[in-house]
């Protein structure tokens, strides 16, 4: 049996450079770019967790009619890691394969497609034992990441707004950087300014 790979879509941050604003509802080619993230994970086949921040009701209704699980994260404020560390446990609370993989996606991030998505997975299903991830063509490592299950653990031990970046960087020798088109792996939009630009709209005054 082929390894699975879980996509665990980050959509738990405040929007806190926003202003107010939700950058996930933010549209992209027509759509909310939370709702268009979480179609193109579940394009790929694999099961799709969301994690949410509490009283995300817009959030939540742009995907209450997608087949994905909701993973609510009540402490979002504390970081990325909780996020992580919430979405390991929902997977694990449904899942039981050990040669399993959690692809590490943010939801805020323009630019990613399915076929890109599909071609991580593929590699990783090749070679199960390895962290595979999203880079530029220049090797800059960006996003999304798999990460094999045996790594789990230590994610879940993560702590703060850093991610996965302890547990990559004690594992470098694992990681293999895949070379996506343009700036697909490590552009993101923070800021209204960040939208205007991208979106090719007059910035936003005051």
């Amino acid at each position: 049996m082929r390894p699975a790979v879980h996509i665990l879509v980050l959509a738990a941050g405040a929007s806190s450079r926003m202003r107010g604003r939700d950058k996930l509802l933010q549209p992209i080619k027509g759509k909310p770019i939370l709702r268009l993230m979480a179609e193109q994970a579940l394009s790929t086949g694999s099961k799709v967790y969301v994690t949410l921040p509490p009283a995300a009701e817009p959030r939540q209704r742009l995907v209450a009619d997608l087949p994905i699980t909701v993973v609510p994260v009540p402490d979002a404020a504390l970081g990325m890691s909780r996020s992580i560390q919430r979405g390991i446990l929902a997977i694990e609370a449904a899942e039981d394969g050990p040669e399993d993989g959690m692809m590490v996606l943010p939801a805020d991030m323009p630019e990613f497609s399915s076929k890109a998505l599909a071609d991580l997975i593929s590699r990783f299903r090749t070679e199960p034992e390895l962290i595979w991830r999203g880079g530029t063509t220049d090797g800059t490592p960006g996003h999304p990441t798999i990460f094999p299950r045996d790594l789990w653990a230590e994610l879940r031990a993560v702590t703060g707004d850093e991610g996965g970046r302890s547990v990559l960087k004690r594992h470098s020798d694992r990681v293999r950087v895949v070379p996506l088109p343009g700036r697909m792996a490590v552009l993101d939009l923070d800021t209204p300014e960040d939208w205007a630009a991208y979106l090719g709209r007059p910035g936003p005054s005051g």
